[in-house]
């Protein structure tokens, strides 16, 4: 499938540290989409990953699908419906479990400026992430590959990290 089929409103959703944030950006450079990174939303700036009020997030998320050109990243299944109705196109992310707790101490100890980070924050090492990676993630990638495969969308799904690989090169994006 080429990049374009997926038309000017592209979801990306997939566990935790697989690579929504970068690919979203690449996808959003190369196409000239805005990149809409739902921790973001999601979470407080300048804080340590504090959740905003529901209400508050909702309404940041429902004014950011209305726009008419964006890639965005995240899962946040509250929201998902809505966001399906708007999208054009979808991509499914899913690497291994082992490879996103890597991905995350990784980014925790040493990325200071990664995409998609919270702004004025800082990441640090969180049990509760762990858990959420180790346990909770395993459990959300079946829904995650219905719920897409229920869409009457196109779509991509990567199985792999080889995978989201190929998929940058067959699509030029830089990283």
């Amino acid at each position: 499938m080429t990049l374009a089929s997926l038309g000017p409103r592209i979801c990306i959703v997939g566990p935790s540290n697989s690579g929504k944030s970068t690919l979203a950006e690449a996808i959003a450079r190369k196409c000239g989409l805005e990149p809409v990174h739902l921790d973001r939303l999601y979470h407080l700036p300048h804080t340590d990953w504090e959740p905003r009020p529901p209400d508050e997030f909702i309404a940041l998320h429902d004014a950011a699908i209305a726009g008419e050109r964006w890639v965005m990243d995240g899962n946040y299944s509250l929201c998902m419906p809505q966001r399906f109705r708007r999208a054009t196109g979808v991509i499914l992310l899913d690497i291994s479990t082992p490879l996103s707790l890597l991905r995350y101490l990784r980014r925790t100890w040493f990325e200071r400026d990664r995409r998609g980070a919270l702004e004025g924050g800082r990441d640090s090492v969180k049990w509760a992430m762990i858990h959420h990676i180790a346990v909770v993630t395993p459990r959300n990638r079946k829904s995650y590959a219905e719920m897409v495969d229920g869409l009457d969308l196109p779509r991509v799904s990567l199985p792999s990290a080889s995978a989201i690989r190929r998929c940058y090169r067959r699509w030029e994006l830089a990283r």
